[in-house]
């Protein structure tokens, strides 16, 4: 009983955060799905990375907020001022996520397990053979709740969106993949050093206090070695 009583105390007050947030509270008067949209934005007035006509991968893409950003951020300036949530669209987004997603005009959607050959596969069809100005990453496993385990997870999926970055990225694309300070963070770092010629870790204003995410970007794909 006791146990039921403090979950009930602890529901209510994320409920009551939640709804009292003000990222929350703007995703709902822009029209996003997600307050995430403005991890991303924050992300990009820094570093200037989504610019119209870019061909951009959107993994962990559900329920569509950065997808919606993405788009926003495609839409012709002769729509208005641009961030046209519908309409013409001046660019290539392809979204991947295990869960299904709710359609965004002109958002290309794949729905699977990006771990999975097949699952890759459809990507690289979709692709057709363009190389990629960026690629998006909020993927982040089901957290078991042992630190080693779920540290190794968080480090599989960084690492094989690296991987595809590397595979896919234009020489001078760019990589944002969410990650978690704790066990594992510094064998992350270093493995974007090793794969891009600028790292830099941001915690977006957007991102809850109490979080311990933090996004990893990496700018300029080195050549894996023994490349040419």
């Amino acid at each position: 009983m006791k146990i039921q009583t403090k979950s009930k105390k602890v529901n209510k007050a994320w409920l009551n955060n939640h709804v009292s947030d003000p990222y929350v509270k703007l995703a709902q008067k822009e029209g996003f799905r997600a307050r995430a949209a403005y991890k991303l934005k924050e992300i990009d007035e820094e570093l200037k990375l989504i610019r119209p006509g870019q061909v951009v991968v959107d993994l962990g893409a559900a329920p569509g907020a950065w997808s919606q950003y993405l788009r926003r951020r495609f839409a012709p300036k002769e729509a208005g001022v641009g961030g046209a949530a519908v309409g013409a669209l001046n660019g290539t987004i392809i979204a991947l996520d295990l869960l299904d997603f709710e359609p965004i005009e002109g958002v290309q959607f794949i729905q699977g397990d990006f771990q999975e050959e097949a699952v890759l596969r459809q990507l690289e069809e979709a692709l057709a053979g363009r190389a990629v100005d960026l690629v998006v990453s909020d993927m982040a496993p089901n957290l078991s709740g042992i630190e080693s385990t779920d540290a190794a997870r968080i480090a599989g999926l960084v690492e094989l969106a690296i991987d595809f970055g590397q595979q896919h990225l234009k020489p001078e694309g760019a990589l944002v993949a969410k990650v978690f300070h704790g066990s594992g963070y510094s064998q992350l770092v270093e493995a974007f050093k090793a794969s891009f010629k600028k790292v830099k870790a941001i915690k977006p204003k957007a991102s809850r206090d109490r979080s311990s995410e933090t996004f990893l970007i990496g700018i300029g794909v080195k050549k894996p070695a023994g490349q040419a």
